[in-house]
Formats: structure tokens, C-alpha cells, sequence
């Protein structure tokens, strides 16, 4: 069950946007990690439609070497 895999991840956001995300949380007496979780499974169908780099300049994305680690 996908529900069961847990990874941390260190996610940066905007002051103004995560206490937005925290009052949500507190609102619905929840954690933040859940409100996020409900975010993007909300967001992802129209995330998914935003043209990708490539698409935009039609040349070949540039490896991303904050990946590399």
C-alpha cells in the first residue's frame, strides 16, 4: 500500500505560504504534512498540464546538479 511508504523530505516555502499552511493545519486540527499531502493530490491533474522546460524552449533540459548529491 502506497499509503505506508514514509520518506522525510526538508520542503521550502515562502513565509507567508507556510503559515497559511500552518493556520489551515490547526484549523482542521491536522498536520502539516497532511494538509500539503491533500494539497497535491488535489493540485496534480492541473500541475501535470504545465508545460514542462522543454516544451516551453524546445531545446533539451540541462541536468538539474542539485541532484547529483
Amino acid at each position: 500500500m502506497a499509503g505506508t511508504d514514509k520518506r522525510k523530505q526538508s520542503l521550502y516555502f515562502p513565509e507567508e505560504m507556510l503559515r497559511e499552511i500552518q493556520e489551515e493545519a490547526t484549523r482542521q486540527d491536522r498536520s502539516l504534512s497532511w494538509v500539503v499531502q491533500q494539497a497535491w493530490r488535489i493540485a496534480r491533474e492541473r500541475i501535470k498540464a504545465f508545460p514542462a522546460v522543454n516544451d516551453v524552449t524546445g531545446e533539451p533540459a540541462l541536468p538539474d546538479t542539485r541532484e547529483e548529491a
